[in-house]
């Protein structure tokens, strides 16, 4: 065997494992890119800085993309929304309530909402909506809240988070009943949820972002 066929033959295995390395390196270096542009941000999210809020545990995972909310507005609603349509915008379920938060045609018409249909196609819409609605039941319970929070009605804590959860639930006059009766008034929905399940379920949210508002209305067709 001559010397250069040995020398390409070692040259051989020697640039075999190293071209190998080169691929590997290169095939977990490409990333897929993720358009964030793309995703639905809420209109109040442009409003309330969820990562200076010191009092919601805010985290944001630069890593994993996962924002935790801890017990902020933010938390409160989504977590309502879970309850009411799994944060479904387009559900609709057998007694004709609407969307991700299940309001009512009474209601939207109350909060100045008179198509129904573009309601339900427009999730910064119904976004609105819940948050117009949460100031109403906030004024109409003001004077409920200072009197209430921090108080014990079966066995329960009161919290301003569980009375306006309730109050979107079963509206804010049932809720006045329920706390002025100590809890011997009670309503249910017609599946069943009663005011007490939600004092309990949403208590512990921050809702101090939520400012009371008499007429809170929203301009829509």
């Amino acid at each position: 065997m001559k010397m250069s066929d040995i020398n390409l033959k070692y040259s051989f295995y020697f640039l075999a494992p190293l071209l190998m390395t080169t691929f590997l390196l290169i095939s977990f270096s490409i990333q897929p890119q993720i358009d964030y542009c793309k995703s639905f941000v809420t209109s109040e999210l442009l409003d309330y800085n969820v990562s200076q809020d010191s009092s919601s545990h805010t985290i944001n995972n630069s890593n994993s993309g996962v924002l935790y909310l801890g017990n902020s507005y933010v938390a409160f609603k989504e977590a309502i929304a879970f309850k009411e349509s799994q944060g479904n915008y387009s559900a609709v379920n057998t007694l004709g309530y609407l969307g991700k938060y299940q309001f009512g045609v009474t209601t939207l018409e109350l909060l100045g909402i008179k198509n129904p249909k573009l309601f339900l196609n427009t999730p910064e819409l119904q976004e609105r909506a819940f948050l117009a609605n949460t100031k109403r039941n906030k004024w109409v319970l003001r004077r409920d809240i200072k009197r209430f929070v921090g108080k014990h009605i079966n066995g329960v804590s009161i919290t301003e988070s569980g009375i306006l959860a309730a109050a979107h639930l079963a509206g804010p006059g049932n809720v006045k009943r329920y706390l002025r009766s100590y809890g011997a008034v009670d309503t249910k929905d017609a599946y069943g949820t009663d005011i007490l399940s939600y004092m309990h379920k949403f208590s512990g949210y921050d809702t101090s972002f939520v400012s009371p508002q008499k007429k809170s209305k929203l301009i829509s067709p």
